[in-house]
C-alpha cells in the first residue's frame, strides 16, 4: 500500500513539475516584442522634435487632468477659523471649529 501511495505521488509531482515550465520559444518571443517595442519608442522620440520646457510652477496633473494632490503646490491649505492641534488640523473641542456647536441633539 505504501509503494502505492508513494508511486503516485511521485507521478503526480512529475506531472505539475511539467505543467509549471513554460517553453523556451514563448521566452524568446515575449524578448522578441519587447525589443521592437523599444526600438519603436526610440524612433519617435528621434523624430518628434524637441518640446519647449513647461513653466516651473506649473501645478502637476494626472492623466484625466485633474491635479496630483500628492504634490506640495497641488494642495490647498485647511482654512482653520479657530485654534488647531499640533499637527494643523482644527481641534474640534472649540466651537468655532464644530459645525454642530449650536445644533441640538434630538
Amino acid at each position: 500500500m505504501k509503494k502505492l501511495l508513494t508511486g503516485l505521488l511521485a507521478m503526480f509531482m512529475g506531472l505539475t513539475v511539467t505543467m509549471a515550465q513554460t517553453p523556451a520559444t514563448a521566452k524568446k518571443e515575449v524578448k522578441a516584442t519587447k525589443a521592437k517595442t523599444e526600438q519603436k519608442a526610440q524612433k519617435a522620440e528621434k523624430a518628434a522634435p524637441a518640446a519647449a520646457p513647461a513653466p516651473a510652477a506649473a501645478p502637476k496633473t494626472k492623466k484625466d487632468g485633474t491635479p496630483d494632490k500628492r504634490f506640495k503646490e497641488n494642495k490647498t491649505a485647511p482654512a482653520a477659523a479657530g485654534p488647531t492641534k499640533k499637527d494643523g488640523t482644527p481641534d474640534m473641542r472649540y466651537k468655532s471649529n464644530n459645525k454642530n456647536a449650536g445644533k441640538k441633539k434630538a
